[in-house]
Order: C-alpha cells, then structure tokens, then sequence
C-alpha cells in the first residue's frame, strides 16, 4: 500500500479553494457582474476589463441558447452581440443583485427576456450595423454547436450544459496553470485522461502511466488522487463566484454535474 503522504509531493499544497463562510464571498463573479455594470465609456479600467472577461465567460452559453431556440446561426449571433451591448448600454448590470439567486439563472432570465422584447429590432438591423462590444467567430461558434447533442434537448437544458462544461474547463485550465508555474506540466500532461476519463484503461488506468512516468504505480495513484482533489477544490471555487451565498454552492454543483450528464 503506498505511503498515502510522501515526502516529495508530486502536487504541492495550495491554499484550501472550499468557501468557507460568507468572506469568500467578499469577491466573486457576482462582483464583477456588478463592476461590469459600471463599466460606461467613461467607467475605469478595472470594470471594462471586468466587462470583457464576462462576455468571454459566457458568450457561448448564450449562443447556444439563442441557436437551440430556432434561429439561424447569422441571427444566433447577432442576437447575442445585441445582448451583451444592451446590458452595457442600457446599464442593466447594475441592477444584478447577489443577494437574489445565482448568476446562471439571472443571466438565462435576462437572454429570454431580450429576445421577447428585441427579436424584431435586432433581426431588422443589418448585420453588423450595430455597435456590438463583443467579437464572436462566427466560424467557431456554428463548429462548436454542431458538437452539441442531439436536439431533444430544451434551449433551456443546453444552455445549462454549456454553462457546467464551461466551469469544468475553466477549473481544468486553472490547474494546468498552477502545474506549469510549480514545474509540474509532465507530469499534468501525463494524469490529464484520469480527470477527462479520455484514453483510460478502465482495468489499470495507472500501469502504463507509471511506465512512461519512471514512478511506482502507487506514487501514480497518489499523484492523481491529489490532482483531482485540487480539481475538485478549483471546480468548487469557480461554481462559489457564481452564487449569492455559500449554501448555494452545493445545490448549483449538483444541478451543474445533472445538467453535464444529460444523455446525447
């Protein structure tokens, strides 16, 4: 049985990523939804770059809503450039509030009521006329929903997907990221399937892992083990900045691992 705490740790530790109490929610995306909502051709500098990192966040949720309701992916897409610049210009950011639910739930709430109340205005303009603050490749996001499942599944099912699938991979770069810095990319690379399930051996995922790695099978083992924990604590981290209140967080992971396991 291997030594379940070595001495040469393969994954050093890191400050606990569990939000414990209301102070890990001093700062969270939340926040920024807030600072976006000040970010007005004169706002500062930190609440436009809040705005961009939201709409880098979240676009193709969005999108992918927008698609599964029926539009057409030129439509689909001007429609959420239109959402995202409305809820700049018409400041509709400042009237999010943490304190009434989660993020995902306000954001879905805000896309249905645009396309109620814009579809004819927008889909009327010419494309491209309008003043849009955020660039979509248009190339990528039909590239990205032809990979969608199949289209059983409710525009508002898909966008909850894409949302989870979206925190999933920002948690996974986010340890890659702190891997790389501790000297670790090998050894990230090499543990990688064992997070995504790709290319495991479902009777010894770890063998041949530890032949290529020149380890043990069991500092295999305990190098994963670690690594999924900080997956976990950095997947629980980012779910926390999208909730109001520490008692959300484990009601949203749940909905969130339903909605990634919806069926094809």
């Amino acid at each position: 049985m291997p030594d379940p705490n070595p001495s040469n740790d393969d994954f050093p530790a890191h400050s606990p990523a569990h939000p414990a109490g209301n102070a890990h929610f001093a700062t969270t995306r939340w926040t920024l939804v807030v600072a976006a909502g000040a970010a007005r051709p004169d706002g500062t500098p930190e609440a436009r770059k809040a705005l961009s990192e939201l709409c880098a966040l979240y676009w193709y949720p969005v999108y992918a809503y927008v698609r599964r309701r029926g539009k057409n992916a030129e439509d689909s897409l001007d429609l959420t450039q239109g959402f995202f610049t409305r809820l700049i210009e018409k400041n509709d950011l400042a009237a999010a509030d943490p304190a009434r639910g989660r993020f995902r739930g306000w954001l879905l709430a805000s896309v249905k009521n645009y396309l109620a109340n814009e579809w004819d205005r927008v889909t009327a303009r010419k494309r491209g006329g309008g003043r849009s603050i955020l660039s979509i490749d248009a190339d990528d996001a039909e590239d990205r929903y032809r990979r969608e499942p199949a289209h059983h599944l409710t525009p508002e099912r898909i966008f909850d997907r894409r949302w989870a699938l979206t925190l999933l991979e920002r948690a996974l770069s986010a340890l890659q990221s702190e891997c790389e810095r501790d000297g670790k990319a090998g050894l990230f690379a090499a543990l990688k399937p064992t997070l995504t399930g790709d290319g495991r051996d479902p009777s010894n995922p770890y063998r041949d892992l530890a032949e290529v790695l020149g380890m043990t099978e069991g500092s295999v083992k305990v190098a994963a083990h670690r690594l999924r924990r900080r997956y976990r604590d950095l997947l629980r981290l980012h779910i926390a900045e999208t909730v109001g209140r520490p008692e959300d967080v484990d009601d949203e992971i749940r909905d969130l691992f339903a909605a990634v396991r919806m069926p094809d």
